[in-house]
């Protein structure tokens, strides 16, 4: 039984093939259109999944669809009429895209398939399960636990923005849902909006100012207050009660009505790419840690009522690691898994999953001796040696061929070690938001100078942006203060006390450019200013090749840890194919670029004609 699951229409379009419970392949559509977060339908995503499954769109048993739309337009109908004559704007903006397109979404998806190859309409099923249902599915369906509490977070899908479920067998049983407009993810968004970043994308940046706020000062106090007090009541099993009045996702074209919030928080909204000051790392910090309580809380009641052992999580909110991690160290649970792709694209894979298992009732099988079912989530697609060699002969770009896997190992860890940032494609893509050891660039962690000259020379991007440590999971607990695994990169935890280099008493006195740089560890370019790092595991079992190059780095230097960051530019999806890769090193200060078995000095290429190009080919996110 062969299944094909997409999402699409909204952000992160994606496509995902299942055969008898087996993640075959999956992919987002945007690394293909080289369009971050791409809402169109996944052409691109979905060839290449049924080309790795070799099966045809008529071989299909069903094709799913993440979500129920005609639920979606209910919510979208009631919500105007429960507000009207409020947001005649946003309506008039809205309702012609739905009645023309969204409404009629199995025909929307019929021509989508019909652009790849002729559709039997007769023998296409299509199957439309609920977002958070979806989300779900991801989670629980794909993780080791025959067993375990499940927790979806997000913005919105159709009415429900977070729910609580068990999972067991191949059963979802959804006990506990929070229903639109209040959402603990639309909350984190809205703050997103007016600390200057861009909703849907940039909710990472504000998580990561957020430990650059000042957690002893009355400003980060009297923030946390006057969100529980003025935007939301916070329940104690997690759920959120937010006042609209001082919101406008409901039914305008803004997050926030602007003059009410700077009068509420005494700050204006800040303007895209204008300073960081104090007061937005400390508003960072005060809804990161009204966050963590909600989602602590949600959690807490996922264990009061199923009582399981483990917990699954997916939807947005759970790529949030340092909520992620403070439900780790409470010990609620033995394990917990969290889906990699844990937001909309992964509901691709989810809503296959829930058609194998729910609809089509089949039985679940665990295989005791994996992590997971997702193959260290490396389900996209990859390259030969051959296509290797057409890219560089496309771009007369001289190489060097190294063999022997160990030789070429060595040589690439004495380069890290030397000072090299390297650009690091190998094997199939990553599936998920997460560069994860497939599509990485890779540096030094013990190079205090590595974190502005990637952030500033390589990706472009804000100074304050942390990078994630990789390291062997036998050398975790040498090196930060966790013992389990992280495979997903998921995950927030201390660097080990002996590792860390404390501050002086007066360390939180200066400006966000002030406290930047200051060396915090041993491995300074991946710990947070808090001494907190997001961590990777290394697994020989899914990523051998990395696991070795951290091994043999560790040989030459004493210390198994580097930077892992995505390959790719600011505003551009993570690199997929090796023309992609050659571009942004080429476009870039990266020293080396390692596919496969062949290296390409930086010094030896020719002269790259369009350096700057990136900057008008991406929209900043």
């Amino acid at each position: 039984m062969t299944i094909l699951g997409i999402s699409a229409f909204y952000h992160d379009s994606a496509a995902a093939i299942i055969q008898d419970g087996e993640v075959l392949a999956a992919a987002q559509e945007e690394r293909f259109t080289r369009k971050k977060q791409d809402a169109a339908f996944p052409e691109n995503a979905i060839k290449y999944c049924l080309q790795y499954a070799g099966r045809s769109i008529n071989d299909l048993d069903a094709v799913v669809f993440y979500e129920k739309p005609f639920l979606k337009f209910e919510r979208l109908l009631e919500t105007y009429y429960n507000y009207a004559p409020k947001g005649w704007r946003s309506f008039l903006t809205a309702m012609p895209i739905w009645v023309k397109e969204k409404l009629f979404l199995k025909k929307l998806i019929r021509q989508g398939l019909n652009a790849i190859e002729p559709v039997d309409k007769k023998k296409l099923k299509l199957l439309f399960p609920e977002h958070h249902l979806s989300h779900a599915a991801s989670a629980f369906f794909v993780s080791p636990f025959e067993k375990a509490a499940i927790l979806t977070i997000d913005g919105v899908g159709e009415w429900c923005t977070a729910s609580i479920c068990l999972g067991e067998g191949n059963k979802i049983t959804i006990l506990k849902e929070l229903d639109f407009p209040h959402s603990l993810g639309l909350l984190y968004s809205a703050f997103t909006y007016f600390c200057g970043f861009k909703v849907n994308s940039g909710e990472y940046k504000l998580m990561g100012l957020a430990p650059y706020g000042d957690a002893r000062s009355e400003q980060v106090k009297q923030f946390v207050q006057l969100i529980k007090s003025t935007l939301i009541d916070l329940k104690v099993d997690g759920s959120v009660f937010l006042n609209q009045h001082y919101f406008n996702y409901a039914t305008g074209l803004r997050m926030v009505p602007d003059a009410k919030w700077e009068k509420l928080f005494g700050i204006p909204k800040r303007k895209p790419e204008s300073e960081l000051t104090q007061a937005y790392c400390n508003l960072a910090m005060a809804i990161q840690i009204v966050t963590e309580e909600a989602v602590l809380k949600m959690a807490q009641e996922a264990k009061r009522l199923t009582g399981a052992d483990h917990l699954c999580m997916a939807g947005g909110v759970a790529l949030n690691c340092v909520a992620n991690g403070k439900i780790d160290d409470a010990k609620l649970f033995q394990e917990i898994f969290i889906q990699p792709a844990a937001g909309d694209a992964g509901g691709a894979l989810g809503a296959a999953c829930a058609a194998y298992y729910i609809y089509f009732d089949r039985t679940r099988k665990l295989d005791p001796g994996q992590l997971d079912a997702l193959k260290g989530s490396f389900l996209g697609p990859e390259y030969s040696a051959k296509d290797l060699e057409a890219m560089s002969r496309k771009f007369q770009a001289p190489y060097k061929l190294v063999e022997e896997e160990d030789a070429l190992l060595k040589e690439v860890a004495q380069l890290i070690a030397n000072g090299a940032v390297i650009g690091w494609h190998q094997g199939r893509m990553e599936f998920g938001p997460r560069a994860l050891g497939a599509r990485s660039i890779l540096a030094d962690a013990r190079n205090p100078l590595m974190q502005k000259k990637v952030n500033e020379k390589i990706k472009f991007r804000e100074s304050f942006r942390p990078f994630a440590p990789v390291v062997p999971v036998e050398d975790v607990s040498s090196w930060f203060e966790f013992t389990g695994s992280s495979p997903y990169m998921l995950l927030v935890k201390p660097v080990r006390k002996n590792r860390q280099i404390p501050y002086p008493d007066d360390f939180k006195s200066g400006s966000l450019s002030a406290t930047l740089y200051y060396t915090r560890s041993d491995i300074p370019a991946v710990t947070h200013v808090d001494h907190s790092a997001r961590l990777q595991t290394v697994h020989k079992t899914t990523n051998a090749r990395l696991w070795k190059l951290l091994n043999i780095f560790k040989a030459q230097t004493a210390c198994p840890v580097l930077i892992n960051t995505s390959f790719n530019v600011r505003g551009e999806p993570i690199v997929e194919s090796p023309e992609d890769a050659y571009r942004c090193f080429m476009r870039t200060d990266m020293d080396y670029l390692v596919i496969g078995n062949f290296i390409f000095d930086k010094q030896l290429q020719p002269v790259w004609p369009e350096k700057d190009n990136w900057k008008q080919e991406f929209v900043l996110d």
